[in-house]
């Protein structure tokens, strides 16, 4: 069976609920770990008020018994505190008028899903519409790949990630081992390694919010001890890095994806963008150069899978774009629903854990089986036959 997951639940809801099936038994979960991955999600420089409502944690509900996973589907919680203040508004039970009338959304905001999903589902409420399209679901969505990500772990790889560029300002290359580079980055407020660049993006995102306005950036996934083989060259949808790229594009506020150096290869001659193949004894097949990040025929190489997404600034904006009422036809200045003035550093978590999933996924394709013993087993005789390659 494949790994997949769904979510469901509101911003304003009373919980996020996520399901993961397909997860082996035997999986030791460190309840924990989930938990500061979620934490992560809340920090970094530019966050809004949310963030010192929420003080997310994650309950298992199903599919674990005494630490382990039993095999069975795995169910999350994550509650909202904030719904204390909304259990009118968000009830589910009928309401006819009064108050909650007033809290009717009729003016949809540029950027958001509010428009288009009032008109695809004809809902003349759109908070129907940012109800769900908020990003507060990825909360769930970093609980689902926390758990895929121990998964991983239990097979010596390695996720870390790291923010690229904040609006005009972008961070020096580096070369840090990636143990060293989650290190650092986990003691930025936003998640890079340079102390002049983090000074630089902190101020820049404070200039941004005091203007009313938001900002977005460039952030990194490296995954690092990936066997060689997972995707497949054989057809369009068993290709890892497209589907990476898809996973990234889903997130909230995505527009882009590029896997290792991307659209920079688009400037450059063949020599200088292929990466070429290397044979030891030793470390068996690797590659001269990591250019294309991992892949090659939409199958890894072994080497660090390195993806990059592209944010776009946060649409919810305290100077409000024009926008129309669509109950008067008439021109307005959008809503304003509380946010974020730059939300780079946390997209940064949110990336790190939908690729792992993803590369969680494929993984159990190659390897599968119903036990973690079983798949150890399975990996194993795998790296035997490559050795002898």
């Amino acid at each position: 069976m494949s790994l997949r997951y769904l979510t469901a639940g509101e911003t304003h809801g009373p919980q996020l609920t996520a399901i993961i099936e397909g997860l082996p038994s035997n999986l030791t979960i460190d309840f924990e770990e989930i938990n500061f991955q979620l934490h992560r999600r809340q920090k970094g420089h530019g966050r809004g008020r949310r963030m010192q409502i929420e003080k997310d944690t994650a309950n298992i509900v199903g599919g674990v018994r005494h630490g382990r996973t039993t095999g069975a589907p795995v169910a999350l919680i994550v509650e909202n505190n904030d719904w204390k203040h909304w259990t009118s508004v968000m009830n589910i039970a009928p309401i006819e008028g009064g108050d909650e009338e007033k809290r009717r959304v009729h003016r949809p905001r540029p950027g958001h899903a509010d428009l288009n999903g009032g008109l695809k589902y004809n809902l003349k409420d759109l908070r129907n519409v940012l109800e769900r399209s908020s990003a507060r679901e990825t909360a769930a969505r970093v609980a689902v790949g926390a758990v895929a990500r121990q998964l991983l772990a239990e097979f010596g790889i390695k996720v870390g990630g790291q923010v690229i560029r904040i609006g005009e300002i972008e961070a020096p290359a580096n070369q840090l081992p990636l143990d060293e580079l989650i290190r650092i980055t986990e003691e930025s407020p936003v998640r890079v390694v340079d102390k002049e660049t983090e000074e630089k993006m902190t101020a820049y995102i404070d200039q941004i919010k005091a203007e009313g306005d938001s900002i977005g950036g460039v952030v990194e996934c490296i995954i690092e001890g990936v066997p060689i083989g997972l995707g497949s060259h054989v057809q369009w949808d068993r290709k890892l890095d497209a589907r990476i790229a898809g996973a990234v594009v889903s997130i909230n506020a995505f527009k882009g994806c590029e896997i290792g150096i991307g659209f920079e290869a688009a400037k450059l001659r063949g020599s200088q963008v292929h990466d070429e193949i290397l044979y030891t004894a030793e470390e068996g097949y690797t590659r001269a150069t990591n250019r294309l990040g991992g892949f090659e025929g939409g199958m890894t190489n072994g080497e660090q899978i390195v993806v990059r997404g592209v944010m776009k600034p946060i649409p919810t904006l305290y100077k409000p774009l024009r926008s129309v009422d669509i109950d008067t036809k008439e021109p307005f200045t959008a809503q304003v629903e509380r946010s974020d003035s730059c939300a780079v550093p946390a997209a940064s978590v949110v990336m790190e854990h939908v690729v792992a999933f993803e590369v969680a996924k494929a993984f159990l394709e190659k390897f599968g089986g119903d036990s973690i013993e079983e798949i150890r087993s399975n990996l194993n005789q795998y790296l035997e036959q490559i050795g002898r390659y």
